[in-house]
């Protein structure tokens, strides 16, 4: 079997996605790659803000990489939201689909009569998807739902860098990742109740509720154990809460990921006589944690990350050489996932990006279609949909 004779789960299913910038377009990008046909709801004159949100001066066609990203695979209809119309026509193709996804400020889509009270009335079969930055009610319900300012007020930077160094963001945009990962699960969730009553259902999240999620684990920690702050390790910190040597430790040549190993077993492996004291009480793995790391790191720092590779990972200790970007693309283990591919727009412009993170009966789906022109599909879906 191929992978263009593999039959997407999704196909068939009309995704009209309302959203801007990263959360909704994210879910609505893993349902594109999972065979559902995403129609972007654009404004004629710009389109989706994300267009000109710039990671870096590098521009492709018009447009920034992370919206070329985030929007491949995807049809584009104009839709001006200020004419009656063209409003007119979007109700009916709302009738016409299978969900509907929007992340506007709280109180636009009521203002547009597009709510899922109004929506519903419309058509009752619909999973009709919200995303907001911290719900639809409390102090908070009006402030930017951005998602640097969604790490600052959920805790998670306290989490991240070591003792002392001050709140850590993210380096990449989580809460919008995360919530629309959280959106793509509801929305699958709401098919499925979908195809066994015919009802629709409204899915809602929230870049908070994303983060808050996302700490289940050491949150979870903290509120049952007399919710004692956790304090991050004051010399190569990479959990706040596990014990040495968990953390990163620069070698000659580069630098070696330690995870979870009992003190004795690294102390004998790697010769570091000065762990002796530590060696029988897993206690002091967390209270002396720092001191620990130091040793760990002097003894890391005499030799290459290959000789201590060589050294661990023969004796099952869980390791591994840090990888930069370049390293990683040239690695052989990212060859053989097969997770970049070049997708081509009408225009002839290409990119180069990744593709599905999952299998499908055992093949990544591949959908060669790039992020759209504003408005490229106009014609074709009001034609093909009486609008």
């Amino acid at each position: 079997m191929t992978t263009e004779t593999v039959t997407l789960p999704l196909e068939g299913l009309v995704v009209l996605d309302m959203s801007q910038f990263l959360s909704g377009p994210y879910c609505s990008l893993r349902l594109a790659d999972l065979g559902a046909r995403v129609i972007k709801i654009e404004r004629p004159d710009g389109g989706d803000l994300s267009r000109r949100l710039y990671l870096s001066d590098t521009e492709i066609g018009g447009d920034s990489t992370i919206f070329h990203a985030i929007n491949r695979g995807k049809e584009s209809l104009a839709i001006n939201m200020k004419d009656p119309a063209d409003l007119e026509a979007l109700r009916k193709l709302i009738g016409k689909a299978d969900v509907l996804i929007q992340n506007f400020r709280p109180g636009v889509i009521e203002r547009l009569g597009l709510d899922y009270d109004a929506v519903r009335a419309i058509n009752p079969a619909l999973v009709y998807a919200s995303i907001s930055g911290y719900g639809d009610e409390g102090p908070w319900v009006m402030r930017p739902g951005q998602d640097l300012l969604a790490q600052a007020r959920s805790g998670l930077m306290w989490l991240n860098g070591d003792e002392g160094q001050g709140p850590v963001p993210f380096g990449l945009a989580v809460a919008d990742m995360l919530a629309g990962a959280a959106c793509c699960q509801g929305i699958l969730a709401g098919l499925v109740r979908k195809g066994i009553t015919g009802k629709g259902m409204h899915v809602q999240t929230s870049l908070m509720e994303a983060l808050i999620d996302f700490q289940f684990e050491v949150l979870t920690t903290h509120l049952n154990d007399g919710r004692r702050v956790p304090k991050r390790s004051e010399f190569r910190s990479a959990h706040a809460y596990l014990s040495a040597p968990y953390g990163v430790y620069e070698a000659k040549d580069g630098w070696l990921a330690i995870a979870m190993t009992p003190i004795a077993r690294l102390a004998d492996l790697m010769g570091i006589d000065s762990l002796a004291p530590y060696r029988d009480d897993p206690k002091l793995a967390f209270s002396q944690r720092d001191t620990i790391k130091r040793l760990i790191s002097d003894k890391v720092a005499t030799a290459s990350v290959d000789h201590w590779l060589s050294v661990l990972e023969p004796a099952d200790i869980w390791c591994a050489k840090v990888l930069d970007w370049p390293e990683l693309l040239a690695s052989e283990g990212m060859a053989v996932l097969d997770m970049l591919h070049t997708v081509t727009r009408e225009d002839g412009v290409s990119i180069e990006t990744t593709r599905l993170p999952m299998r499908l009966n055992g093949h990544r789906p591949a959908k060669p279609g790039a992020a759209p022109l504003i408005g490229a599909h106009s014609a074709a879906i009001r034609k093909e949909f009486g609008l």
